[in-house]
């Protein structure tokens, strides 16, 4: 069953903010967009609508995790990760308080608001922080552990979450962990090591080359900071060749963090990178919009026949 991951993130913030008195929630006027409101009209006299002020925001946070709270700041990811980011960096990171980040509509999930909204960095930003920690859920029951993992453990904590609505890949009662990636799909020839939605197009990607008779192992990256590097050695020793795909840019995200891995441990697999080229985007539907960008199906199977032609 598919669902939006931005109302998963809200109904959990909700239940869990039932069970501990100390979640406090902040929105920077997208309550609405972000679902926060379901956590809002749940328990009004923890929820702060802070008007568009993103670095007030992050700094209202910084001091209510001071005094013991545990707070969750939400608005969309380009404005958390970019007017947000000063106040992440200089006071949450730097004191290592134990601040959420719910960055709504990554990528270029809110499509038609184009390029101003679209966020393709923020990967990037947020990793390279000192004690931050980065998940990107790929379906509802992992944001469902993301949010709670939040929750129950101390320090700077970034959620990269969509507008869109994803199908299920996880059973209820999953057992995720930090640090770790999952293979959601077994195969030989190539691993394809994917976040969020990407996933699910590096599924479909698999789903299309087998019929050609390529075999694709698709690894959702829900860790990327820190990454599960055991399983992408493991993985490149394996099939020889790996594809990352990212809804983000090429540089500094997934892929990046991934050859990282690879390059520190001499591993020589050849590597084709999915996700935007160093470019920005437009206004448009979200399936033209990834379609154009070379971010959907089309797009990594278009990547592993690349990597699978180099591949000795």
């Amino acid at each position: 069953m598919s669902k939006a991951i931005r109302e998963v993130y809200g109904s959990v913030l909700a239940e869990l903010g039932s069970d501990n008195k100390d979640i406090v929630v902040l929105d920077a006027d997208l309550s609405g967009s972000t679902k926060t409101k379901i956590f809002g009209q749940a328990h009004p006299e923890r929820f702060f609508n802070m008007g568009i002020a993103e670095s007030d925001m992050v700094s209202t946070a910084a001091g209510l995790a001071a005094v013991g709270k545990i707070p969750f700041v939400n608005t969309f990811t380009v404005f958390l990760t970019t007017l947000g980011l000063i106040a992440a960096r200089g006071q949450v990171c730097y004191g290592n308080l134990n601040v959420k980040f719910g960055g709504a509509y990554c990528g270029m999930s809110d499509a038609l608001d184009g390029a101003s909204h679209h966020a393709l960095e923020d990967i990037s930003a947020m990793r390279a922080l000192p004690n931050m920690r980065v998940i990107v859920p790929s379906d509802a029951e992992s944001t469902r552990w993301a949010t709670k993992w939040a929750v129950d453990n101390y320090g700077p904590v970034y959620l990269r979450l969509s507008r869109d609505v994803y199908p299920d890949l996880y059973a209820e009662g999953t057992k995720f962990e930090l640090g770790r990636g999952a293979v959601v799909r077994d195969g030989r020839d190539v691993t394809v090591i994917a976040c969020g939605l990407m996933v699910h197009k590096a599924v479909e990607a698999a789903e299309m080359l087998a019929a050609k008779g390529v075999s694709v192992r698709v690894v959702d990256m829900y860790s990327i900071k820190p990454i599960d590097r055991e399983l992408i050695l493991k993985c490149a020793a394996e099939t020889g060749a790996i594809v990352t795909a990212e809804e983000h840019n090429i540089y500094g995200g997934l892929g990046s963090a991934v050859s990282e891995v690879l390059a520190n441990a001499g591993a020589g697999a050849p590597t084709e990178f999915v996700g935007l080229k160093d470019t920005f985007t437009e206004s448009g539907k979200y399936a033209e919009l990834l379609a154009k960008y070379g971010v959907d199906a089309n797009g990594v199977a278009a990547g592993i026949e690349k990597v699978l032609a180099r591949k000795k």
